[in-house]
């Protein structure tokens, strides 16, 4: 086979401290990253720096030069590119000729081998035309051609970038965000009142994420946020740009399997996840002793689970914080936890049982708070073999589903920081319903397991699930799990739990 023939490229890169800033070459290739010919001679830059010869900035150069050097380099370098150049050069003598040219106002003249100012901006070389261009063709694609996955390649360069402080990861993502924003389905779907798709809903996730990185880095500087909000303000000011839930339509979806129900929905995906190795790196000085990274981030992620929020109004919204949850919990249950990591374990669940308004485990919440039976199993299994008294009390406290009551507690109003559980004359419209009611008799099973042997515990387990379960076919489940828990073959039946059985049995029959 013949190979293809050797072509020569004209290439030239421009540095600022230890960054590309700029890049030509002569092989027109147009991407978003770099054509294998710079990449070429950067390697070879890095590689052989002695090979490439470093030189004055030229202004330096003709500086040293006499009147009739400064005559000969000129015509000589017209002479070479005289096609190129010629026209550009007879301008330039004739404006430096004329007194009142713009050109004779300015001191001094340009130099692009000095390189920039210490205190201008220096960032790595991006090709915005290039990068606008890409997206517009990902999107106009309409998800064919491997279009989705293209967008989410530049999602994770987006992401590189952040965590390298690169400053063109903003400028990336704005550019990204303006093709999303031009894309004329989104009027389309506005007009007609239909709702996206869910790959296409996915990517705008993808982008709020990524938003809510940029702006919470706490190394950008305040102008720069300012300049951000400012920006996001915009675009979401503009009629066509997506609602959060995704719900244009006044049809109601079409809520057939919008979850996966039961204990075994994940795997009151994680099979497939491979092991992973979490290590305490040590964290700066100004850290807490015994605080590492790890800690950091395990700390923030109970914290935001627990964390009260209402629930949303659609249906795609709904899903999102299910699934959100979800994810985040499946990545903690990759951590080993050892004695540092359940210290943190136990302060979170101590801070959000007495946490006031913000907290989810609060002693008082508002009543279509978002329900907290997904994180409290978590917890509960992880304190249990360490502190039984404080895995069933945050337990306990989640088991509550607050929508479902007729009535709801008012709080105690003597305490300024209770929110005050205020009952709407409307019944709100939680999609995901049935998902948390089997989210809450896991939580209500995984209690009862644990609590066989110990008869205090299992009549308090008992009067919550009586209090707090109004779905009959949750009941008779939990009956059913009872009374195979009391009856396993290895052990003499627990009357008590025998007892629970019954009388969860006896509440479906009289319900």
């Amino acid at each position: 086979m013949q190979s293809e023939p050797e072509t020569v490229c004209n290439v030239a890169i421009s540095f600022d401290r230890c960054k590309i800033t700029s890049v030509t070459c002569s092989c027109g290739n147009k991407d978003i990253f770099y054509c294998a010919h710079v990449v070429a001679l950067s390697l070879y830059r890095i590689r052989k720096p002695d090979q490439v010869k470093l030189h004055l900035p030229i202004s330096e150069t003709l500086f040293q030069m006499n009147r009739d050097q400064l005559q000969k380099f000129v015509q000589y370098l017209i002479t070479v590119h005289h096609t190129e150049v010629l026209p550009t050069a007879q301008k330039l003598a004739d404006e430096i000729l004329s007194q009142n040219s713009e050109i004779n106002q300015v001191h001094g003249a340009p130099d692009p081998t000095a390189g920039a100012s210490i205190d201008d901006e220096n960032c790595w070389h991006l090709d915005e035309e290039q990068v606008q261009e890409q997206v517009k063709l990902f999107l106009s694609q309409g998800g064919y051609h491997g279009s989705g996955k293209q967008l989410n390649l530049l999602f994770a360069k987006v992401r590189e970038m952040l965590k390298m402080r690169d400053s063109n990861g903003a400028r990336m993502l704005t550019l990204i965000t303006e093709q999303f924003m031009a894309d004329p389905r989104l009027s389309l779907w506005r007009q007609q009142g239909t709702t996206m798709t869910d790959k296409y809903r996915q990517l705008w996730d993808e982008l709020g994420a990524l938003w809510m990185c940029i702006v919470l880095n706490p190394h950008c500087k305040l102008e720069q946020k300012s300049s951000w909000l400012k920006q996001l303000k915009k675009w979401n000011s503009v009629d066509v740009c997506p609602w959060e839930d995704g719900n244009h339509g006044n049809e109601l979806p079409n809520l057939t399997n919008a979850l996966p129900q039961g204990a075994n929905a994940n795997q009151e995906n994680l099979g497939q996840c491979k092991s992973l190795e979490y290590q305490h790196l040590p964290a700066h000085k100004f850290l807490e002793e015994g605080e590492s990274y790890l800690t950091l981030a395990v700390e923030v992620a109970l914290i935001g689970l627990g964390q009260q929020r209402i629930m949303p109004d659609g249906l795609y919204a709904q899903e999102k914080v299910c699934r959100n949850e979800e994810q985040l919990i499946s990545k903690l249950q990759e951590i080993e936890l050892d004695d540092t990591l359940v210290k943190i374990f136990r302060k979170q669940a101590v801070f959000l049982l007495e946490g006031g308004p913000y907290s989810g485990l609060g002693e008082v919440i508002h009543r279509e708070s978002v329900p907290m039976h997904t994180f409290a199993k978590y917890l509960f299994t992880s304190l249990l073999p360490h502190d039984a008294e404080l895995a069933y009390k945050t337990a306990l406290r989640a088991m509550r589903l607050l929508v479902l009551e007729s009535t709801a507690a008012s709080g105690d109003l003597s305490r300024p920081h209770h929110i005050a559980s205020v009952v709407p004359n409307r019944y709100p419209r939680w999609f995901t319903l049935s998902h948390i009611e089997s989210q809450q008799c896991e939580l209500a099973s995984t209690m009862l397991t644990a609590a066989k042997g110990d008869v205090r515990r299992l009549e308090t387990v008992l009067e919550s699930i009586q209090k707090n379960i109004h779905s009959s076919s949750h009941i008779f489940k939990l009956a059913q799990d009872a009374f195979k828990i009391a009856t396993l073959m290895d052990s003499l039946p627990d009357i008590t739990l025998l007892k629970v059985s019954l009388e969860l049995g006896l509440q479906v029959f009289l319900s």
